[in-house]
Order: structure tokens, then C-alpha cells, then sequence
């Protein structure tokens, strides 16, 4: 069988500059990507850590306010302040744009920029109470940043990212999985802990669907020449997962959910893949996806460990066939250099040229 058809880089890459992200990944994978990304160099390494700005202080959430909630707070649009992922992103362009007409950056390539459902950044920042209120608030001033970007950016040359962390943690919540998974032990008996964090509000209600209403409420801004992804992603906190996937399952329903009522095309849909993953129990539930014209990509690709890939490959095709792609399981931002090194080196091994659209 074939290798699987080209890479797909997450968003976040453990390198100085926007140019060497540029420089380095044309070259390590060549032929190989049909969009690149800046890297999230710089303060914008930690996923949505730096949107902290955009909230008022007295709403944040305990572990990150100085003194008490703010109380009995409505807070405005005007109390939301821009989320400025157009303006680190309309200066990589700028460098995107210079290294291509050196050849550096073959033609062809889109420039991709990710960005959070509202959902995930009000998780990390904003009291429990507030989420409610403030989440349509915050959808709103990214919506004004993707127009900013779109405005910027040629439509030909972009692809925009959508990245759905905490919606895979409140489903496994949802489910008793997360509380079952996080068990400590003390003096030597098995404790549960149920992780409270993890807690969708009640607003979310019914979970799956309302989820995936709001993936399709931030694709319904991305305009119709511009390349849409989604990352479906289970954390990578100290390159750990929130939860350990049981398997495919809940990733292909919370896809097919996503797709059903995204009205425009989804180019691809990323999934990630344990790196002890191997056995076709894992992979199986692949075989309900209804992705139509879409691109899977399956984060398999781990570290120093091109044996392992090769099998999780295998595996994969046997269930689902060729006709995915390879990824990591999420950014590599807080990957070890050689650990990058690896991994651009396996992802090349294992995987065939692609065609770019």
C-alpha cells in the first residue's frame, strides 16, 4: 500500500523567528504540505495562555484574578477587547510572502493561521459563572480579527485552522471518562478524583451539538476561498492529554457533528493518535466517518520513534485505507529541538508527495 498522501503541521513549531520556521520546514518536508503556519513563535507558544488581555480582571478565573469575582457583572462588547491574532499573523505573512518570491516557500502553499473556538479560550481564562455571558462576546471579536486577517491576506493564499481542545475534555467529562481517568493514589488505595475543571456549563446543553454549532457559527466568517481545517485535540499540557482517547470513537462524532452542520467545504480534519496506540481497536471507529470530500489527518507522528509510526500507519490503512495524512498529535511548540528533528525526519519517511489545490 501507498504511503499516506503529504504532512499537516498543527500550528506551533519550538524555533526562534517566523523565517526559520519558514526556511526550515520547506526544507526538511518538501512537497509535502498544502499550508503552512508561522510557528506561534514568541509569546503565542502556549495556545491561548496569552489572551489573559482581553477579559476584564475581576472575571478571570480564581487561579488567575488577583481578588474576588466581580459580582453581579453584564459585561458589553465594549468590556472584551481585541484578540490581535491579525496583527503577529499580517506580519508573518509579510515574511511568507518575501521568502516565496525566493523560492524559499514553494508557490502554492497557503499560509495558515489557527484559531481557537471562543469555548477554548473562555475555558482557560474565565470564571465559570461568566462563560455564558462573555463567550458570544469573545466569538465577536475574533469573527472582527478573522475579517482583519481576511482583508489582508489574498484569499488564495490562506487557510484558517480551527482548533477544538476543551470540546473533547467536557464530552469525556460528559461521559464519566475524565473523572474515571485522573486517579491518584493514597497510602495505597485507589482514590477518584473527579476533575470539576472539566465541567461544561449548563448553557452548553445538548453538549455534542451545541459544540459543534459553534465551530460552524466561527466557519460560517471564513470566506469561501480561503482553506478551512479543523484540529480536533485532547491537550497537550507537558505533552500530556487531558484524558488517554479510549479510541476513535468520540473524535469521529464529534467530526461528523461538525461537518453536518458546517455549511461550506472543510478541506481537512485532524486527529490525534497516541503514541502507544498501535492496535486496531484504536482505529476502527475511522471506518463511521462521513468526511465526503474532506482530508484526514491522523496525528501519529511521535518523536524518535519512526518504528512505532510506521506500525500506527499500518494499522491505520488496514482500517481506513491510504487516503490520509500525517501529523503530530498537536503543536509542537513545547517540543525539544531534537524532538522536532525527528519528527520532521519521520514525517517525511512515512508519507508520499501531495498534490496542492
Amino acid at each position: 500500500m501507498s504511503d499516506p498522501a503529504g504532512v499537516h503541521l498543527v500550528g506551533s513549531i519550538p524555533l526562534s523567528s517566523t523565517e526559520e520556521v519558514f526556511t526550515k520546514i520547506c526544507q526538511e518536508i518538501p512537497k509535502r504540505l498544502q499550508s503552512l503556519p508561522d510557528g506561534e513563535t514568541g509569546y503565542r507558544h502556549g495556545f491561548v495562555d496569552w489572551q489573559t488581555f482581553v477579559f476584564p480582571p475581576g472575571i478571570l478565573r480564581a487561579d488567575k484574578r488577583d481578588g474576588p469575582l466581580q459580582g453581579d457583572f453584564e459585561p458589553t462588547l465594549d468590556d472584551i477587547k481585541p484578540t490581535k491574532y491579525s496583527e503577529p499573523n499580517a506580519a508573518s505573512y509579510r515574511t511568507f510572502q518575501k521568502l516565496r518570491e525566493q523560492g524559499i516557500i514553494p508557490p502554492g502553499i497557503r499560509f495558515q493561521v489557527s484559531l481557537p473556538t471562543p469555548i477554548n479560550t473562555c475555558f482557560a481564562h474565565v470564571d465559570y459563572a461568566y462563560r455564558p455571558k462573555v463567550e458570544p462576546l469573545y466569538m465577536q471579536r475574533v469573527v472582527q480579527d478573522l475579517k482583519n486577517l481576511q482583508a489582508i491576506i489574498p484569499a488564495e493564499d490562506l487557510a484558517i485552522q480551527i482548533d477544538c481542545a476543551i470540546e473533547m475534555g467536557y464530552l469525556e467529562y460528559e461521559r464519566g471518562r475524565l473523572s474515571q481517568s485522573n486517579l491518584v493514589y493514597i497510602e495505597g488505595q485507589r482514590k477518584g478524583v473527579i476533575n470539576e475543571m472539566f465541567k461544561p456549563h449548563p448553557s452548553l446543553e445538548p453538549l455534542k451539538e451545541t459544540m459543534a454549532d459553534r465551530v460552524a457559527e466561527l466557519s460560517s466568517a471564513v470566506d469561501s476561498g480561503v482553506l478551512l481545517g479543523i484540529h480536533l485535540c485532547y491537550g497537550d499540557r507537558g505533552h500530556e492529554h487531558f484524558v488517554q482517547p479510549k479510541d476513535t470513537s468520540l473524535l469521529v462524532e464529534m467530526a461528523n457533528a461538525i461537518l453536518e452542520r458546517v455549511d461550506r467545504q472543510v478541506q481537512w480534519i485532524h486527529m490525534p493518535v497516541p503514541r502507544e496506540r498501535t492496535d486496531i481497536d484504536y482505529f476502527k471507529p475511522l471506518q463511521g466517518l462521513r468526511l465526503g470530500k474532506t482530508k484526514l489527518y491522523l496525528g501519529l507522528v511521535h518523536a524518535q520513534d519512526q518504528s512505532g509510526t510506521e506500525e500506527r500507519v499500518k494499522v491505520a490503512q488496514s482500517v481506513y485505507g491510504p487516503s490520509f495524512g500525517v501529523a503530530t498529535e498537536c503543536g509542537m511548540g513545547r517540543t525539544a529541538r531534537e524532538d522536532l528533528d525527528s519528527i520532521l525526519l519521520i514525517s517525511k519517511k512515512v508519507s508520499a508527495p501531495v498534490q496542492i489545490e
